[in-house]
């Protein structure tokens, strides 16, 4: 039977924590580096999160490997089960952060393919300096909610790293890009509508054909006509989210999809606060060399270091605050 870990109190915690510690060595976190042998975290992995009796009646068109299968039922389960979608169709892009599959919409939300972006579980994630991210940022639960700093219990797990302490950065983080992404859309940006969120997975609009996903700029050959007008497009989505108090903080042209001759900006999870974060005018910096850079291929001339400067000088000192963006969503501790 599959564990929820959002069900269990400090006592059935601590009874998994030791079932999940090394025989012989106590209780201790499980070491989450990558000297840990993958076959091993893998089964880790398959064995907290059997298939239950109601992801046995949830065949996927796509046939996920052994290890896979597990992590990706148990993540998607919530979404059929809350009518969200119906089938899962195709892997369409992996990353360091996560994978993204097209799947088939349930009839009720309006679409035929959505997405659904599932997170690896923390050991196989590549993004190691994520604490550069962190700062300044507080600690969201599954439903958005922020995590009060009196709540001990959490707070406690967090500063020992236990494994529901890791459970709850983990959510953490992947609630920071779906709140990011509702914010961006409300605001007019080229994001996905995010439709619906879990603890490991959140899905949106989906981009492309079931077995052609959208590509990345990256590996798009654009004419020579349509570049500078894309660089803008580009550029005015840096800006929308600047005048929001956000900073991307990984933009480059990987994440930005290419389809039917627009432009889509993805990948949200470690966006930063322009109020909070002491690296944000130097990620801000990276974001806008990086696009410049891409599109000086196509002979769009841009100064970067003079585009940043207009873009902080205009919006970071009038950029919406967090209090003044989500309001109380934005008065917890910062994330560890």
């Amino acid at each position: 039977m599959a564990i929820d870990i959002r069900t269990m109190d400090e006592d059935d915690i601590e009874q998994l924590e030791r079932r999940l510690a090394p025989e012989g060595r106590g209780r201790r976190t499980p070491r989450t580096d990558s000297r840990i042998r993958p076959s091993r975290l893998a089964s880790g992995i398959e064995a907290y999160a059997e298939p239950t009796e109601l992801e046995a009646g949830f065949e996927p068109t796509y046939h996920p490997s052994r290890y896979e299968r597990a992590w990706l039922l148990s993540s998607l389960r919530p979404f059929y089960q809350d009518a969200v979608i119906s089938d899962i169709l195709s892997l369409a892009a992996g990353g360091k952060e996560a994978s993204v599959y097209c799947c088939a919409a349930h009839p009720s939300t309006g679409r035929t393919l959505v997405a659904a972006k599932v997170y690896r579980p923390r050991q196989f994630r590549s993004l190691r300096n994520d604490k550069l991210y962190r700062e300044g940022r507080e600690i969201l639960t599954e439903g958005g909610r922020t995590v009060n700093a009196g709540d001990q219990r959490i707070m406690r797990a967090l500063g020992k790293k236990t494994a529901f302490g890791v459970q709850v950065a983990h959510t953490s983080w992947l609630m920071h890009e779906y709140a990011a992404l509702r914010a961006l859309r409300a605001a007019g940006a080229d994001v996905p509508e995010p439709l619906a969120a879990h603890d490991n997975a959140l899905v949106m609009d989906y981009l492309g054909e079931p077995e052609m996903p959208a590509p990345t700029l990256h590996g798009t050959r654009l004419d020579l006509e349509e570049a500078p007008r894309l660089f803008q497009r580009v550029l005015k989505n840096v800006e929308i989210m600047l005048s929001l108090g956000m900073v991307h903080g990984d933009l480059s042209a990987y994440n930005v999809l290419y389809w039917e001759g627009e432009i889509t900006l993805i990948d949200f999870p470690q966006v930063v606060s322009s109020t909070r974060n002491r690296a944000a005018r130097r990620l801000l910096s990276r974001d806008v060399t990086r696009i410049c850079q891409y599109f000086g291929r196509y002979g769009v001339q841009a100064d970067a270091e003079e585009i940043i400067e207009d873009l902080w000088y205009r919006h970071a000192e009038d950029a919406l605050t967090p209090e003044e963006l989500l309001g109380d969503q934005y008065t917890g501790p910062q994330a560890p």
